[in-house]
């Protein structure tokens, strides 16, 4: 009996241990959460201390009547505020973000556009074939022509020149499948006349809406100096296409187009080439003179050109065009625009082609064009 009673005392003084344990952390959370009220109270009575203060300081008032709500309220904005506060220090920071990336975008737009001023010229404009695989032009040729000069393109037209006359709606011109089947782009070059809008600047654009194959040159007058309009080519070819060559073509020269571009194929590997029919001669230094050089004194005693191509038709790959476009406002421009030319690259890395077949004196001698 003894040991049974013994053994019904163990499991109370087990649950008797228990239940202090229990109480002890019971104890133990009860005080933090006291600690806690109290810290909190403390606190709100400090806020109304400062509030009372601040309203007596403010209104000159010895004693405040506040209400328990509005006293809860400005509480709450004492507690909010820094919140608020470093919200607006947050949207001051991103709008000084904001207008430096905007003041910097600004620089870069002015740092661009007086770089496209110097002839800089975006690396981006290469011509998409119909499977989105872009595709570099061969050439870009320019028939350089004028006012009064219809006659002359429209021989040009039915003789060797693909037509830009759409046909039928959702139709390839034939100077589009040039463009498309063999990368050569061809257009009559010409400038405004020195009064903008007239009939001379109408007729063009008539034309052009007819035959779809003028390259309009909108900074240049028609009436000025030759070189500069050869110069002005280059730069909005290059602007408007991306070419291995730019080649300058007279309106009274007859062109065979496919031999043209058989040969500047076989000159793609050379990154400053200059190619044509390559001569050099004596300098007219005579008024009277067709071919009279105002500046005849500069070429030496002996009044001899240096070695450059004929200005009938030549080609300059685009490393060529590139320098001609960012130094063009202080490339000389002489009397003719072959002796320009080749005076440009005077002191250049330049590699001379003397291309026999760019000598347009007949067809009987192998060359690929002819003087009307």
């Amino acid at each position: 009996m003894r040991s049974r009673g013994s053994n019904n005392r163990l499991p109370s003084s087990r649950s008797a241990f228990q239940w202090r344990i229990s109480s002890l952390i019971l104890s133990m959370f009860a005080t933090m959460a006291a600690f806690f009220v109290a810290s909190r109270l403390w606190q709100e009575a400090e806020s109304r201390v400062y509030l009372v203060k601040e309203l007596d300081r403010r209104t000159g008032q010895g004693e405040s009547a506040i209400s328990v709500d509005d006293t809860l309220k400005v509480i709450e904005c004492r507690l909010v505020f820094p919140f608020f506060k470093q919200f607006l220090i947050l949207l001051e920071t991103l709008d000084l973000k904001g207008k430096e990336q905007r003041k910097r975008m600004a620089m870069l737009q002015k740092e661009l556009d007086e770089a496209k001023k110097e002839g800089f010229v975006p690396n981006n404009r290469l011509e998409s074939r119909g499977d989105g695989e872009k595709k570099k032009l061969l050439a870009v040729v320019g028939i350089l022509t004028g006012f009064g000069r219809r006659h002359n393109r429209d021989a040009i037209r039915k003789a060797w020149m693909p037509t830009g006359r759409i046909p039928f709606p959702f139709v390839r011109t034939t100077l589009t499948k040039l463009e498309e089947e063999k990368g050569i782009i061809i257009r009559f070059v010409i400038g405004r006349s020195s009064n903008h809008g007239n009939n001379s600047d109408s007729d063009i654009i008539n034309e052009n809406k007819r035959t779809n194959d003028f390259l309009i040159l909108n900074d240049h007058v028609e009436s000025s100096e030759q070189p500069i309009k050869t110069k002005s080519f280059f730069v909005d070819a290059l602007q408007h296409w991306d070419a291995e060559f730019y080649v300058k073509v007279n309106d009274d020269i007859y062109l065979n187009i496919d031999a043209l571009g058989a040969i500047l194929s076989t000159h793609v590997n050379k990154p400053r080439a200059y190619i044509g029919c390559m001569k050099s001669g004596g300098v007219f230094s005579k008024p009277s003179d067709r071919w009279y050089e105002p500046e005849w004194w500069k070429f030496g005693d002996k009044k001899s050109y240096f070695r450059h191509a004929s200005g009938e038709i030549f080609a300059v790959s685009r490393a060529l065009a590139q320098f001609i476009s960012i130094n063009k406002s202080i490339l000389r421009a002489y009397a003719h625009d072959d002796v320009s030319v080749g005076s440009w690259f005077i002191g250049l890395d330049v590699k001379h082609i003397d291309e026999g077949k760019f000598c347009c004196s007949s067809w009987s001698s192998g060359a690929i064009c002819a003087a009307s």
